[in-house]
């Protein structure tokens, strides 16, 4: 008993110590401060020796016991706080009603005198150190030997095979309480990747190496599998992946950024509004998909000059294989289009693929316009809005005119164009009449925002916009004969057409400023796309000689200068259904931060049409590795006969 009628602590921690089932209760008289410890200091050199060589370097350490403080006073509450709080943290080392603590493995590991020696030496110097100014040192500090043993708290019993261990009865000294043995690696860490996938989104537009159609190229290059979300498991045979579409697939990181708490309670009234930087078609959001902020267009015209048939494929006119990029749009124009534009459209669908959703298709006649875009792109598009208008003096016969379709696609206003001019080769005067009237009479924009109505003409629709395509059979001709258009033929070498193109109609006209005003138009390095027999390369062999002529065009204007660089510009001369080729066109069109002014789309396209176009592209696959399989299996038959 001390003077304030309190048991001294080395009283108290014997009683406390006394509750355990592996603590052996003193009945020998407490002995002073300075012998405890030295009995306590002996005790724990003993563990440390016996525990050596079971220490284990991944097991965690517990952090060390608060240190009193060196100003406290003798007999100070504060003190005398301290001090039952380290009480009652030996208690819990001691007490058995304690389960599931983690503190188990360091009770049952050490024998029952030692750990009693452990607390009535710790007690002690706590209660030495209550009357001097020195610093007390707890047994349980950083480092201490009777934690590090953790790592090793199986008991040379439990490390054995089961095979080997005999009846609990038979090892008094193990606790009957069920005990967790601490986490230990099974095996070596796996090494890290080099190699990581990036956590923006890349759109740099390259075609996707687990397409189907591009599987051997993956297969040569990387050899990697990767299971699609394709509704048949036959078809994810032999399918090459590309390793960062895979990577990005696995990793943990995410396009969006995490958003906190206190950054929407200090919201503004500016965010996302019109002049908003976080808007959701502002520059934030545009860089993070297009970091150079030029997008992929490709532009298609072709004159299928009415026919029933399609071509059996259509790769060679929207994926040509000289091609290392798809493009993110992809705009097709018809002029005599096939009588049934359902299945036009479906056929374009199976030949893009998954990756590519129709967003919007016009006609006018036999005029067909028709916009596929990415489908990861879909949400950045606006309400699309298309016009008509005809040429022909009877507005019923709808052959001849143009039709256009607009939208906006992040902060660019973009105008499409597709038309079929008067024929005839000396009715150039009439052509132009046509173009004039399509200018002045195609009622664009409807209820988009003019994106720079300080640079618009009510006059002129192509004004009105940011990026203009004009594509088309405009039926300019060569005004030369065609023995002298052959010859000229003959005598081009490495695609210069600066000869021909000397007596073209079009560039003559455009030259004057009469027609197409503000446009531009590629190099022409290929042979004029009119008029050939159909199914072979051969000019006009009817009895009207026509001449070759370059009657399908794509044009192209802007607002700003060099916002359209030409990738490609070039004919398609393997589809030879139609005496007309299609000509085709690769443009990097720049684009600019949206506002939120602008009426969204939301996400809608044609879902039927992308169903329909899938199960053909499946069905199309099983009948090629079906007549493979009755080929492979024939070649065999015949080998063995």
């Amino acid at each position: 008993m001390t003077e304030n009628g309190e048991d001294s602590p080395v009283h108290q921690s014997c009683q406390v110590s006394g509750k355990g089932d592996s603590v052996v209760s003193d009945s020998r008289p407490p002995k002073t401060s300075t012998e405890g410890a030295k009995e306590h200091n002996n005790a724990l050199t003993v563990t440390a020796t016996n525990t050596e060589a079971e220490i284990s370097p991944y097991q965690p350490q517990p952090p060390s016991q608060p240190r009193l403080s060196k100003f406290s006073k003798t007999g100070s509450v504060e003190e005398t706080v301290r001090t039952r709080r380290l009480r009652n943290s030996q208690e819990s080392l001691s007490d058995p009603t304690e389960t599931g603590s983690s503190t188990d493995s360091l009770r049952d590991d050490q024998t029952a005198p030692a750990r009693a020696g452990l607390i009535l030496g710790s007690a002690a110097t706590v209660g030495k150190n209550q009357d001097s100014n020195a610093r007390p040192r707890s047994a349980v500090t950083r480092g201490s030997p009777v934690f590090r043993d953790r790592g090793s708290s199986l008991s040379e019993y439990e490390r054995r095979p089961p095979s080997q261990q005999s009846e609990p009865t038979d090892h008094h000294v193990r606790s009957t309480k069920v005990r967790l043995s601490p986490v230990q690696a099974t095996g070596p860490l796996p090494a890290l990747e080099k190699s990581f996938a990036s956590a923006s989104l890349r759109v740099a537009n390259r075609i996707d190496r687990d397409c189907l159609d591009y599987a051997v190229l993956a297969r040569e290059k990387l050899g990697e599998r990767l299971h699609r979300n394709l509704s048949d498991s036959r078809l994810l045979e032999n399918m090459g992946s590309d390793s960062a579409s895979v990577n990005s697939m696995r990793s943990t990181y995410s396009v969006l950024s995490p958003i906190r708490p206190q950054d929407v309670r200090n919201r503004s009234f500016l965010e996302g509004s019109v002049l908003g930087s976080g808007a959701l078609l502002g520059a934030e959001e545009l860089d993070r998909y297009f970091p150079d902020r030029r997008v992929g267009i490709y532009v298609a015209t072709w004159n299928m000059q009415g026919e029933k048939g399609l071509p059996a494929n259509l790769d060679d006119l929207l994926l040509p294989t000289d091609s290392e990029f798809a493009q993110d749009f992809y705009i097709i124009g018809v002029q005599e289009g096939c009588p049934d534009r359902r299945e036009w459209e479906t056929r374009l669908q199976e030949t893009l693929g998954p990756y590519y959703v129709m967003l919007y298709a016009a006609a006018h006649g036999v005029l067909y316009l028709t916009v596929f875009v990415r489908r990861d792109l879909i949400w950045f598009c606006s309400e699309v809005e298309h016009g008509t208008v005809t040429t022909r003096i009877i507005s019923q016969i709808k052959t001849k005119g143009a039709v256009g379709i607009t939208f906006t696609f992040f902060g660019t206003s973009f105008l499409f164009i597709t038309s079929h001019f008067t024929s005839g080769d000396a009715k150039v005067y009439e052509r132009i009449l046509d173009y004039n009237k399509i200018v002045e009479a195609l009622a664009l924009p409807k209820g988009l925002p003019d994106t720079n109505p300080y640079r618009s003409t009510p006059s002129d629709v192509t004004t009105r916009f940011d990026q203009v395509f004009w594509f088309g059979d405009f039926n300019f001709r060569l005004s030369k004969d065609r023995i002298d258009v052959e010859t000229i033929m003959n005598r081009t070498a490495n695609g210069d057409m600066g000869p021909l193109l000397e007596h073209d109609q079009l560039c003559k006209e455009m030259n004057d400023g009469s027609i197409f005003k503000g446009f531009q138009e590629a190099p022409i390095h290929f042979l004029p796309t009119y008029k050939f027999d159909i199914g072979c390369d051969i000019y006009d062999t009817t009895s009207k000689q026509r001449t070759p002529s370059y009657t399908d065009r794509i044009l192209f204007r802007s607002r700003q200068a060099d916002d359209i660089k030409v990738v490609k510009y070039t004919s398609c001369s393997s589809i030879k259904t139609s005496d007309h080729r299609p000509v085709i066109g690769a443009f990097q069109v720049k684009l600019r931060p949206g506002r939120d002014n602008i009426p969204l789309g939301a996400g809608q396209f044609d879902r039927g049409l992308y169903l329909e176009g899938i199960r053909r592209r499946i069905t199309r696959e099983l009948k090629r590795r079906e007549a493979m399989k009755n080929q492979s299996s024939s070649s065999t038959i015949c080998a063995i006969s």
